[in-house]
């Protein structure tokens, strides 16, 4: 599996996540990889489900800088997809040293214009830019 399609497995995650209580998330998870990644090594399993859990994590860090970034946009008022794909690119700006800045950011753009509305990417690349200068 490229680390485009496992970037793409933690963003769906990630944006299911968002609709779903705390304690219903290892039961989605389980259902995720069940309908999604049957063809998946356990190993692939694995590291996904890591990578979900490390973002997860990181949410104490991640929305203030979010928040920050975005002023004048509560993350809260944010499209889900938008969100996602934030907080998974933060993850990967901040927490993550074997992914470059810039492909954080244009694999995030990439995810935008797939999932998101027309917008969506712009915003995206908008935000993570003005993350990137600091």
């Amino acid at each position: 599996m490229t680390r485009r399609e496992i970037r793409e497995h933690v963003f769906v995650m990630l944006f299911q996540s968002e609709f779903h209580d705390a304690g219903e998330i290892p039961e989605q998870n389980v259902l995720y990889f069940e309908n999604y990644m049957a063809s998946a090594t356990p190993e692939e399993t694995a590291y996904i489900g890591g990578r979900f859990a490390r973002v997860k994590e990181n949410l104490g860090m991640i929305d203030p800088v979010l928040s920050e970034a975005t002023s004048g946009w509560k993350l809260s008022r944010m499209g889900k997809v938008e969100l996602s794909l934030l907080r998974l690119a933060v993850f990967e700006m901040r927490c993550d040293d074997e992914i470059p800045e810039k492909v954080a950011i244009n694999e995030a753009v990439e995810l935008a214009k797939k999932f998101g509305g027309d917008a969506s990417y712009g915003f995206v690349n908008g935000v993570l830019a003005k993350l990137a200068q600091k």
